[in-house]
């Protein structure tokens, strides 16, 4: 498990990401050019995401989207973990949320219906990371949970 403490973990995530290899290929390279966001891997499903480290970036999430790709989301991390709440004031786009542990493990899957301001609050405490993605994207891709993604190897694809 990786121990959670205050700013160290999206800095290091941060880290990461600005130092590994973006590509294996000439092909690849024009790819990732285009679609530079970091890569969620779950082994049988991937996602590209967004992340959202700070507290203005969360604050905002999707807001004011119309639209978004359908392997694309928003990694929320957060500096602890704690009983997680979200709601959709100002969001277009109909979410699935998932909730995530600090071990990467995911244990919680809820939909979010478009400017429903009812906030959606977590059973768990003991969260540290929310991936937002299109309404049905985790069912379509066989993402439940106890599935697993390596906190530190949230990549460039």
């Amino acid at each position: 498990m990786i121990p959670v403490r205050s700013h160290t973990l999206s800095l290091l995530l941060l880290c990461a990401l600005a130092i590994t290899p973006a590509c294996d290929s000439d092909s690849r390279k024009s790819e990732v050019q285009e679609n530079a966001l970091p890569v969620v891997d779950f082994g049988h499903a991937r996602v590209s995401v967004e992340l959202a480290v700070d507290q203005a970036t969360q604050a905002k999430g999707l807001m004011f989207r119309k639209s978004m790709p359908e392997d694309q989301g928003m990694l929320f991390i957060f500096d602890r973990p704690k009983q997680m709440s979200f709601w959709m004031r100002n969001t277009h786009l109909p979410l699935d949320i998932g909730f995530f542990t600090a071990d990467g493990v995911l244990r919680e899957v809820y939909p979010l219906y478009p400017h429903d301001e009812n906030s959606r609050k977590s059973i768990r405490f003991d969260l540290v990371y929310a991936l937002e993605t299109n309404q049905g994207w985790f069912e379509r891709n066989g993402v439940k949970p106890g599935d697993k993604f390596e906190p530190m190897s949230v990549r460039n694809p």
